[in-house]
C-alpha cells in the first residue's frame, strides 16, 4: 500500500464535497476509499445501455456519501460486486 500511495494525497470520502470546494484536485495525484453501503438495482438509460449506481461511505460520517455510477465496461466488469466491499 506504501508503494501504491506513494506521492498521492489521501482525501477521505466523506471530505471530498469540501476539498472540491476548496482545493483544484485536478492538479493533485489523490485518491479515496470507500464501502459499498447500498447498490441499487441495474437500470436502463435512454440509449438502452444498462448502468449500475452505487452509494459509497468511508464509514467514518455516514451522512456523507457520494453516488457513483457505473457505464459501459466498468458496468459489464463490476455490477455484481457485493454491497460491502471496500
Amino acid at each position: 500500500m506504501d508503494r501504491k500511495m506513494a506521492n498521492r494525497k489521501l482525501v477521505r470520502l466523506s471530505q471530498v464535497k469540501n476539498k472540491l470546494a476548496t482545493e483544484n484536485l485536478e492538479e493533485i495525484d489523490w485518491v479515496t476509499f470507500g464501502v459499498i453501503v447500498k447498490k441499487v438495482t441495474p437500470q436502463s438509460a435512454n440509449n438502452g445501455r444498462t448502468f449500475s449506481i452505487w452509494r459509497l461511505n468511508d464509514l467514518r460520517d455516514l451522512n456523507e456519501c457520494v453516488s457513483l455510477f457505473l457505464f459501459g465496461e466498468v458496468h459489464k466488469e463490476h455490477w455484481k460486486t457485493d454491497q460491502g466491499t471496500v
